[in-house]
């Protein structure tokens, strides 16, 4: 698992970041390459071994906790509404961004982190949109980390209102142990999928805030039960909120829509609250 491995990068290469603006790629360059060679002795004794996995994964998880303060100490002070979507591959995340940043890229400023291992497709789908969207491509690593997002939003202009997603790499495992400095974490799930992924990935589910069923236009044809996913979901969650929609097709759209709108203000208006608290400080 990422979480004991410490490295995630085994041969060496760093993490690679691709655009910085919609519409325009940059040339991808490599940051933070670590050399990985190790001189020092690995004890075979199976406890040592695992005190050591142990030790290294609190400190792994503790550093990645302090990073993700510091990007939420930045959305904070900037009014920034950031939202980390996770899922399985092939949930239609970048589907469902695609189709929220042509409706709602006029009422605010939206831009988009992708994660992916590989390629920058997903982030060419999301400028086509019209929307800034800077491409992660993590190599080996199997989920995005404060650190990467630190980066990120580096090349990003945020402002009061700013809605931010960040799509994680596809998978209900590791990026549930890494806090990214996010508001909320909403997990995808299709109609596709079985009924039952938040009995099989708990932490991921515990984790979020809002459960997404997509693609439910296709329910007519695949044997799912909506009420029997939500009652698991709630059973890892109970305050679990949920919504059902096509991306595809629109259905359903609007109250993921209003939760969004919702959000942004919430943040502009804790963003104002705050500066205006300052100015009759002094």
């Amino acid at each position: 698992m990422c979480t004991t491995c410490g490295c995630g990068n085994p041969d060496g290469r760093g993490i690679a970041f691709d655009g910085a603006s919609a519409g325009r790629a940059t040339a991808k360059h490599t940051v933070h390459a670590h050399d990985h060679a190790h001189a020092h002795q690995h004890p075979h004794d199976g406890g040592d071994v695992e005190a050591r996995l142990i030790m290294l994964e609190q400190d792994l998880l503790a550093k990645n906790a302090g990073l993700a303060e510091g990007n939420r100490r930045l959305f904070s002070q900037r009014g920034v509404f950031a939202v980390n979507l996770v899922s399985s591959p092939g949930s239609g995340k970048t589907t469902l961004l695609a189709r929220t940043a042509l409706d709602l890229g006029k009422q605010f400023p939206i831009g988009v982190i992708e994660g992916d291992q590989q390629t920058s497709r997903d982030a060419e789908r999301i400028r086509a949109a019209g929307v800034p969207a800077i491409q992660i491509s993590t190599g080996k690593v199997c989920h995005l980390d404060a650190h990467m997002i630190g980066h990120a939003v580096e090349r990003l202009e945020l402002s009061r209102g700013y809605v931010l997603f960040i799509e994680n790499v596809g998978n209900l495992v590791c990026p549930a142990g890494f806090d990214l400095g996010e508001r909320h974490k909403v997990v995808v799930v299709s109609v596709t999928e079985g009924e039952d992924k938040p009995l099989k990935y708990p932490d991921m589910f515990a984790a979020a805030d809002l459960m997404i069923l997509n693609k439910i236009d296709l329910l007519p044809y695949v044997d799912f039960d909506v009420s029997r996913c939500v009652e698991y979901a709630r059973r890892i969650k109970p305050s679990m909120d949920v919504i059902e929609l096509s991306a595809a097709t629109g259905r359903g759209l609007e109250p993921w829509y209003a939760w969004l709108q919702a959000g942004a203000a919430r943040a502009a208006a804790t963003t104002s609250t705050a500066a205006d608290a300052a100015d009759a400080s002094e």
